[in-house]
């Protein structure tokens, strides 16, 4: 398989973070061949492997083999816009959890008028979420222990809207710590060699995804890794963010896991980034935001930058993070695989 002159292979994992095939060993033969491996992990939808190949071939890379795999998970194409289509994105989240997530879509009519409708729908959404990955960073830990009248009572209107955004979110952001951490994590152990570069490369949960593979990994490990409109706490590397409170992801800056840059594109033009930690705010009174709008915050070795055009030169230090503020050239969420953000992906590969 070739995209755009690379040549590359899919790897696809389960929900539980399980090969699904032999593709294991399909991105075994393509790293014996090449000194750096890019893996690329996509957020909803993997068209962008194809578009991003396309404009990393179409800049100025290192003199390297460089050759591409394309992690396949499952999450959904696309996100859902009105209630049903919320409702059907949980139940495929959650296949095994149906009945009771139909029983919570049929108070949908009465959430209106009656407060225990509301009570009942949350508490029953609530019940079936899966559980070990709350964290403060986006308000998960707490709302797990709250009633469910007063987490509808909290939500501004469209109260149910709003929780199932947020609960397809958490669900997501579950699935991609599940699948990094014991599917793409183990799978980068049984390729690392001395002479191989890899590079991690992920857009939106697939950021997250990636990210918690990295966690998993020992220091010095990872050439680069690349966040592009990341679904991420934008607290994720912090040190201290709240009261002693570590990031979920310190130790990838802790423990030096990677030893070239970390790259963050973050934009104010990516709002749905931002609508589980606005949500987060509803539920919770305090700061809550995403790496995707914000850059990585109340990190002190971040490195304050922006995404050039083509061709600009970029100041890279080794294992730290580098917010690149992507206004000029990241339109919305999905605008990732354009040839600046190409540009910035190509040099930092050749700066590890």
């Amino acid at each position: 398989m070739e995209l755009s002159g690379f040549p590359a292979a899919e790897v696809e994992f389960d929900r539980a973070g399980r090969l699904t095939g032999d593709e294991g060993a399909a991105v075994g033969r393509l790293a014996a061949g090449a000194t750096d491996l890019l893996v690329l992990c996509h957020g909803w939808s993997h068209r962008l492997y194809a578009a991003l190949a396309k404009s990393l071939r179409s800049v100025t890379l290192p003199d390297r083999r460089i050759a591409l795999a394309c992690v396949r998970w499952p999450s959904p194409e696309a996100p859902a816009v009105t209630l049903p289509e919320q409702l059907d994105q949980l139940r495929e989240l959650l296949p095994a959890e149906r009945l009771t997530i139909n029983a919570a879509a049929d108070l949908v009519p009465a959430l209106t008028a009656r407060a225990t409708a509301r009570t009942a729908f949350a508490a029953a959404l609530l019940s079936v979420t899966t559980r070990g990955a709350e964290d403060r960073e986006d308000a998960s830990a707490q709302l797990f222990s709250m009633p469910g009248g007063t987490v509808m009572d909290r939500l501004a209107k469209p109260a149910a809207e709003h929780l199932l955004d947020y609960l397809v979110h958490y669900e997501l952001k579950a699935r991609a710590g599940t699948v990094g951490e014991r599917g793409l994590g183990p799978l980068l152990d049984a390729l690392t060699r001395p002479d191989l570069r890899i590079h991690l490369a992920g857009h939106g949960f697939g950021g997250r995804l990636v990210t918690a593979a990295a966690n998993t990994r020992p220091a010095g490990s990872l050439a680069t890794l690349t966040l592009l409109q990341a679904m991420v706490s934008q607290y994720g590397f912090s040190a201290d963010w709240d009261d002693g409170q570590p990031g979920e992801f310190r130790r990838v800056l802790g423990e030096r896991v990677v030893t070239g840059p970390i790259v963050v594109t973050h934009t104010v033009n990516d709002v749905a980034a931002e609508v589980p930690y606005a949500i987060a705010e509803m539920l919770v009174v305090g700061p809550h935001g995403s790496i995707a709008r914000n850059g990585a915050r109340r990190t002190t070795e971040a490195v304050t930058a922006e995404l050039l055009p083509v061709g600009g030169r970029y100041d890279w230090r080794p294992g730290v993070p580098h917010n690149l503020l992507a206004d000029r050239f990241v339109p919305g969420h999905p605008d990732v695989h354009g040839a600046e953000v190409a540009h910035a992906l190509q040099s930092a590969i050749a700066a590890s």
